[in-house]
């Protein structure tokens, strides 16, 4: 799918697992309330604000109300699934309690993508038992023969990845490769960090209150897809405004397709899109390679673009600037003759494929989390 201004986009705020909880003074109650206040200001130009499970520690109708307190001034939508902690106790009544059905829905079409929410733990036995029911994968599976149906671009949400579950994780990852989902939004980890399979890019945002990474700082992920090409960045909370992230081309990291020109274009006229939340006086930047800047012209709302000559096959760098604002790409350009190779997928939605410290986007890659390096919380 070409990464032109009238492609399809969406772009969502990731709030990492609340563990809302009075047993730490209520930690995650003030960071949130901080968090809301800063998207009201500048990110009204986000589709929706993700709840990626594990939102009350411990699932007391008590830590659901301190976090509808908190979310009560947000003037975006919300949407939200379960995590373990969620199920705690073997039901989920105290989640759908708390969130309205508009607020968890199982799947929803927004900006000409399919976004489908997933349950992984009400199949399970309580804890990390993470599962998919036959409904629940058959849910999946149709909803993402719909998109295709419909040329509608695939996102699914869930609280792991396909490699944490308790059984048919394999299975799970490569439906979503042959699907040609381009982003899958998970929980969990507590740490920041990206998956990228091959076919398929994972995500997940650092914990909102039990933190290990980034001495201990909160904040949030801004996730975009633009014409199938996924972006994401983790803002810490109090960072300035505005925030400028670049939607296209595609990092090298980030490459699932590289047959198509929006990830791994060839040399000529390179179509440089970005996205800005807030506003600023400051003029968008556009340089390639540590050149001379030009200046970004604006299209729809929140979006800019630029063209770039870039006669040169091999990797180049993009940066957009506005004013202190600033985000990078680093983008591989193929030769008009190449033809890219590519092997059978090998342990799809697993771990393994981690892209590892990437400080521009916030990823310091030493899994400091309860799940994996991190302490036990």
């Amino acid at each position: 799918m070409p990464a032109t201004m009238d492609a399809p986009s969406i772009a969502w705020i990731h709030i990492g697992d609340l563990h809302m909880d009075e047993a730490d003074g209520w930690a995650s109650q003030p960071r949130l309330q901080a968090i809301v206040q800063e998207l009201n200001a500048h990110a009204g130009l986000a589709d929706f604000v993700y709840l990626p499970g594990d939102n009350a520690n411990h699932a007391t109708p008590a830590q659901y109300r301190a976090i509808a307190e908190a979310l009560a001034p947000l003037r975006l939508p919300v949407r939200a699934i379960p995590g373990d902690h969620d199920f705690e106790g073997g039901s989920l009544a105290a989640y759908e309690a708390a969130f309205p059905p508009q607020q968890r829905p199982e799947q929803e079409v927004i900006a000409g993508h399919r976004c489908i929410f997933a349950d992984v733990v009400s199949a399970g036995a309580g804890g990390p038992d993470f599962r998919l029911s036959a409904h629940h994968r058959h849910r999946i599976a149709r909803q993402l023969a719909l998109a295709e149906a419909a040329g509608e671009v695939p996102l699914v949400f869930m609280h792991c990845y396909p490699g944490d579950l308790a059984a048919d994780g394999d299975a799970l990852a490569r439906l979503f490769a042959d699907a040609r989902v381009p982003f899958v939004d998970t929980g969990h980890t507590h740490y920041n960090e990206l998956l990228n399979d091959g076919a398929v890019v994972y995500g997940a945002t650092r914990s909102t209150a039990q933190i290990e990474e980034g001495g201990g700082l909160p904040g949030f992920s801004v996730v975009c897809v633009h014409g199938g090409v996924p972006s994401w960045r983790f803002r810490p909370l109090g960072a300035p405004w505005p925030h400028v992230q670049i939607v296209a081309p595609c990092d090298l990291r980030l490459v699932t397709r590289p047959s198509q020109p929006g990830q791994v274009p060839r040399p000529g006229t390179l179509q440089v899109v970005a996205r800005r939340f807030g506003d600023s006086p400051a003029p968008m930047l556009a340089a390639l390679d540590g050149g001379e800047a030009v200046a970004m012209q604006p299209a729809r709302a929140g979006f800019w673009e630029a063209r770039l000559a870039v006669n040169a096959p091999g990797l180049h760098r993009i940066a957009v600037a506005c004013g202190e604002a600033r985000d990078t790409v680093e983008v591989l350009v193929r030769a008009a003759d190449g033809v890219p190779k590519r092997g059978p997928l090998v342990a799809p939605g697993q771990t393994c494929h981690a892209v590892g410290a990437w400080p521009a986007a916030g990823i310091d890659g030493l899994q400091l989390g309860p799940n994996r390096n991190g302490g036990d919380w």
